[in-house]
């Protein structure tokens, strides 16, 4: 029997490729965001088992459409939370190009952590074994965590046999689902950054 596991970005924002989030508070889905998890909804088989969500208010708020759709609870999942961005959060990428720090950490994810936070290698530890754990449990069916870029980013790198240094190699962009097919083989990848027609 098969299980399958959708790892879903959360929704568009307003300050999306503005501002490094990170776990800042208060940032929410704006509409074209809220429509496209409506969309992602539509869109998601077999249906969901079980949905999980990131502790972070734009992944619960999307969770939260596609637990509406699929009239199920939402699981908290402290495991899917965003990367800890440290000094950096809240900071706008404007802010960040000049600093020296800024360029060394996106040459170097595997090694280097931003000041005061989480490193990328930390980060995909919590979520693999995460992910490992819900593999484990051999009810067949079908898992959604909503969690953001980088730790769905750090799980395909984990489970394509990549290095963190080529995060830049998988895109994860908003309302986009990846997926996981576990067997009595283990994990494998199925899908990356699939996109729901506007």
């Amino acid at each position: 029997m098969t299980k399958i596991i959708h790892l879903i970005r959360h929704g568009h924002h307003a300050l999306l490729g503005l501002t490094l989030c990170g776990r800042m508070k208060g940032v929410e889905l704006d509409d074209p965001g809220c429509e496209e998890m409506a969309r992602c909804a539509e869109s998601i088989s077999p249906r969901p088992t079980l949905i999980q969500s990131s502790p972070q208010r734009r992944c619960m708020q999307s969770a939260c459409i596609l637990a509406a759709h699929f009239g199920l609870p939402v699981e908290i999942v402290p495991a899917l939370n965003e990367l800890d961005y440290g000094e950096w959060t809240g900071r706008s990428f404007e802010a960040l190009a000049p600093d020296p720090r800024w360029w060394r950490w996106n040459e170097q994810r595997g090694t280097i952590r931003p000041p005061g936070g989480e490193s990328m290698r930390a980060l995909q530890k919590r979520v693999v074994a995460h992910l490992e754990q819900v593999s484990s449990d051999r009810d067949p069916g079908t898992v959604v965590a909503v969690s953001h870029a980088e730790p769905i980013r750090a799980a395909l790198l984990y489970y394509s046999r990549k290095e963190l240094d080529d995060f830049l190699s998988i895109e994860i962009d908003p309302g986009s689902v990846s997926t996981l097919s576990v067997d009595n083989r283990g994990i494998k990848i199925t899908g990356i950054n699939q996109r729901v027609p506007a």
